[in-house]
């Protein structure tokens, strides 16, 4: 009887109630009309739960409040902070994952009280995953391609001869602008820091250099390259979520770009020539006489990362390009260096089953070459797939929540609450690059530190008269280019692991990077070529 009566009463109310959520013309009847429905079961939950599929998802969506969308983020924070005073630079092993699982959870508690189910939740936490499944593999070949290219002799060559051609004085400065142009010519970061620049960290180091120094060079010279040029996904990507053209996008990112890079440069330049590394350059002859007591080092070993770039630069996509560059390295392995195919493989098989051996353990599990020299022996040496697995962790937890931050709707009423501030053309932009910032640190992807705030932002511009094309600019001098600088964010877990260097080491270097939001910031304070709509005659 009592089931039977509460389901009339539901069915009586149930026209006020699609009313009050679906039409609210008047907010305090609207809001009357649900508490005083909510009476009738024994709980809100219950009551959401027994209305119809499409009343549930709009009550799910109530804007959290301001207080509460921050408070998974200062968890996470005070997590992280309390990692790095216990664990120190262990954070990565485990520490930092969890903390990112816990700040998940708190936005998931949020999501609830406010209304939403579970399931929705969890079908946003899959998606977040799902953007990320590509970079996970990725990810995986990056780590069997440098196994390949170790045993191959790849690395060792571009070692021999940056050695030989590179001179401390101008090295860093090199190093930004051939990762620079190797990147505008694939349009890759990623891949250009998993070929040149696992070379350049080896020549770095050799030569005496900070690490997270000649990591700042080669991630600056990647993303300027990434950031311009039209074969890159980012730099397709936003003019398509602020509504212009690819080329007009380019040509007008050279305002900031341009004036950036130029400083960065001059700053590797100054740091080179006054660098003294005499103490701890390691003797080049020595260098290259380990190399060649293990590797047959020729030109012919080039054509290995040469074909990879070909194809990125004809536009095969990323997977099948690596792919392929691993098999090839793998290939070149046994056809250039048969020698180390024997000493890592052992006694016993014919040499096709050692090589099979020596070249999926590369891909694999990795390996290391022993050269008797202990700075060589430590740069010799690859993690493989193996190796990658830490990283992917990460990044699966950064995932997880990112997409509990976003389908418990705290990321979109963060950037309301900063949409609602803004005043002047200076500060909408300075305000946008700060969401693409805080999105890159939150959701911990790319794609969405730009589709996000250039889908909310948008409309605004247009208000203020701003030509689409500045918003597509801002969202790639803030997005694009910050995603590197967050351990946790995919592109900074990615150059982390590639690069051997942790994120923090070489944030403080990575100066194109860290200028170009603030250049975009500056420009639009002033008003410096701030392109603006045509008014229709």
């Amino acid at each position: 009887m009592s089931f039977f009566c509460r389901r009339m009463s539901f069915n009586f109310c149930k026209r006020f109630v699609e009313i009050a959520v679906l039409d609210p013309i008047e907010p305090v009847a609207s809001d009357v009309v649900l508490r005083s429905s909510y009476l009738l079961f024994q709980t809100r939950s219950e009551f959401i739960a027994s209305m119809p599929g499409y009343l549930r998802r709009r009550m799910a969506h109530r804007s959290p409040s301001l207080l509460l969308s921050f408070l998974p983020i200062i968890f996470l924070v005070g997590l992280l902070v309390v990692n790095l005073i216990v664990f120190g630079d262990g954070g990565l092993d485990g520490p930092n994952q969890l903390a990112l699982l816990f700040g998940g959870a708190v936005a998931l508690l949020i999501g609830l009280r406010n209304g939403q189910t579970f399931s929705d939740l969890l079908d946003h936490i899959l998606r977040s995953i799902h953007t990320a499944l590509g970079a996970i593999v990725i990810l995986l070949l990056i780590g069997a391609l440098a196994g390949t290219w170790l045993i191959s002799g790849v690395v060792p060559a571009m070692i021999t001869h940056g050695l030989q051609l590179l001179s401390p004085k101008v090295f860093l400065f090199a190093s930004c602008l051939v990762c620079a142009v190797v990147s505008l010519a694939t349009g890759s970061s990623w891949s250009t820091a998993a070929t040149v620049g696992i070379a350049l960290m080896g020549i770095g180091r050799a030569m005496g250099f900070h690490e997270g120094l000649v990591a700042g060079a080669v991630i600056s010279g990647a993303y300027f390259g990434d950031k311009l040029s039209p074969l890159s996904d980012t730099t397709n990507l936003a003019p398509a979520v602020a509504g212009t053209d690819l080329f007009s996008h380019i040509r007008y990112m050279l305002n900031t770009t341009v004036p950036t890079m130029g400083i960065t440069l001059v700053v590797f330049a100054g740091i080179g020539m006054f660098t003294d590394n005499s103490n701890t350059m390691v003797d080049t002859a020595t260098f290259e006489a380990a190399i060649a007591s293990q590797f047959n080092i020729g030109w012919y070993l080039y054509l290995v990362p040469l074909a990879v770039v070909i194809m990125i630069w004809r536009k095969m996509p990323a997977l099948p390009a690596l792919f392929i560059g691993a098999l090839l390295g793998g290939v070149f392995a046994v056809l250039f260096q048969p020698q180390l195919i024997d000493t890592l493989a052992g006694p016993g098989h014919s040499f096709a089953l050692r090589s099979y051996k020596v070249v999926l353990s590369a891909m694999g599990s990795g390996g290391a070459v022993v050269t008797g020299n202990a700075t060589m022996d430590e740069l010799l040496t690859a993690g493989g797939m193996f190796g990658m697995l830490k990283t992917i962790w990460l990044i699966l937890c950064a995932m997880i929540f990112g997409g509990a931050m976003e389908g418990a709707g705290l990321l979109q009423r963060i950037t309301a609450a900063l949409i609602s501030r803004v005043k002047s053309d200076g500060s909408l932009i300075a305000t946008t690059a700060a969401s693409c910032i805080f999105v890159n640190a939150t959701a911990s992807d790319q794609y969405l530190s730009i589709v996000l705030p250039g889908r909310m932002f948008a409309p605004v511009f247009a208000e203020h008269d701003l030509d689409p094309k500045v918003l597509s600019r801002t969202l790639e001098d803030s997005g694009t280019v910050t995603s590197a600088l967050v351990p946790w964010n995919t592109c900074g877990a990615y150059m982390g692991s590639v690069l051997g260097v942790a994120t923090m080491t070489y944030l403080p270097f990575c100066f194109f990077n860290l200028l170009s939001p603030v250049m975009t910031v500056v420009q639009g304070a002033i008003g410096f070529r701030i392109a603006r709509l045509k008014k229709k005659s």
